[in-house]
C-alpha cells in the first residue's frame, strides 16, 4: 500500500518561501513519476510540478515556472517542493501524487494534502 505524506505547508507573506516534502512508502519507487498537485478554494485541482524518479526529469505548470523546484532524495524516499516568490494566488490546499510511470499517466496515489497560505 502506497503511502504518501506532505509536510511543510504553512503561513507566509508575498515574496517569501516555504519548502514543501513528501514521505513515500510502501513500495519500491524507481519507476514512478511524482507529482504536486493544487487546489484553491472553489478552483479545480490543478498540476504543479513533477519528477521522474529514475532519472530526474522535471515538469512544471507555466505559472510557477521560475519559482518553484521539485526534488528528490532517493535514499529517504522523498520529493520536495521549493516554492520561492510566492505570490497571493499560490494559496492553496498543496497535495503529493505518484504514478507508476511505466504503466498509466493516471495519478493513483494522493497524499492528504498540507495548506499553504500566502498574505498579500
Amino acid at each position: 500500500q502506497v503511502q504518501l505524506v506532505e509536510s511543510g505547508g504553512g503561513l507566509v507573506q508575498a515574496g517569501g518561501s516555504l519548502r514543501l516534502s513528501c514521505a513515500a512508502s510502501g513500495r519500491t519507487f524507481s519507476n514512478y513519476a511524482m507529482g504536486w498537485f493544487r487546489q484553491a478554494p472553489g478552483k479545480e485541482r490543478e498540476f504543479v510540478a513533477s519528477i521522474n524518479w529514475s532519472d530526474g526529469d522535471t515538469n512544471y505548470a507555466v505559472s510557477v515556472k521560475g519559482r518553484f523546484t521539485i526534488s528528490r532524495d532517493n535514499a529517504k524516499n522523498s520529493v520536495f517542493l521549493q516554492m520561492n516568490s510566492l505570490k497571493p494566488e499560490d494559496t492553496a490546499v498543496y497535495y503529493c501524487a505518484a504514478r507508476d510511470a511505466s504503466t498509466t499517466p493516471r495519478y493513483d496515489y494522493w497524499g492528504q494534502g498540507t495548506q499553504v497560505t500566502v498574505s498579500s
